[in-house]
């Protein structure tokens, strides 16, 4: 049992860098809303590459543990959801989209501590659909905020992005939850999303 739990606990570079992620999510907000966006999208850009870093170190030098395979998904959707908020709030995003991002990612956490509470906890599995959100949201934030700092015109893109960003938050919402409800019922294996 020790040994259990010294393999969920064990800190490795990896995650010493998702925790770094965590610390520049307030430092990214706090730079937007003092409207330093420059500085907001190097930190997420900084973000964004130390994701892919920690990745990397974790597969090659086999540093891959159970805390940072929950750590390192929900660093990426506190980052994001943040970002989100913040470029709602202004008016840089349409609401539509913020609540939409916002209630997906509360939908997929409620779901899953309502299986583990109800003591059939749902497996957690990254889903194609969700993938694809994720990356599209991040070139949505990443353009957003390269327009506000350079002043860098495709509002033809941005609003391309918005509507592909809120059908694909809307698939995959719908897509967890059809999994989640078979899972529950015990008709065939649902999936659950490492929040990813």
């Amino acid at each position: 049992m020790k040994a259990d739990c010294n393999a969920v606990v064990r800190v490795t570079i990896p995650n010493i860098i998702t925790i770094i992620r965590f610390l520049l999510v307030p430092v990214i907000v706090l730079c937007l809303m003092k409207d330093a966006v420059g500085w907001a999208l190097a930190g997420f850009v900084i973000a964004g590459v130390s994701d892919g870093v920690d990745g990397f170190i974790a597969r090659q030098f086999n540093q891959r543990s159970e805390l940072g395979a929950y750590l390192d998904p929900l660093a990426d959707k506190l980052l994001l959801v943040s970002v989100f908020v913040v470029l709602g709030y202004m008016d840089e995003l349409p609401l539509w989209l913020v609540i939409a991002a916002v209630s997906r990612d509360a939908l997929i956490v409620g779901g899953v501590m309502l299986s583990t509470i109800m003591g059939n906890p749902v497996p957690v599995q990254p889903l194609f659909i969700s993938k694809a959100n994720t990356a599209v949201q991040i070139v949505l934030a990443i353009l957003v905020l390269a327009q506000l700092a350079f002043s860098i015109e495709g509002e033809g893109l941005r609003f391309t992005l918005v509507i592909v960003s809120g059908v694909l938050t809307a698939g995959s919402a719908g897509a967890y939850l059809v999994g989640w409800m078979r899972h529950m019922s015990g008709d065939g294996q649902g999936s659950a999303e490492r929040k990813s």
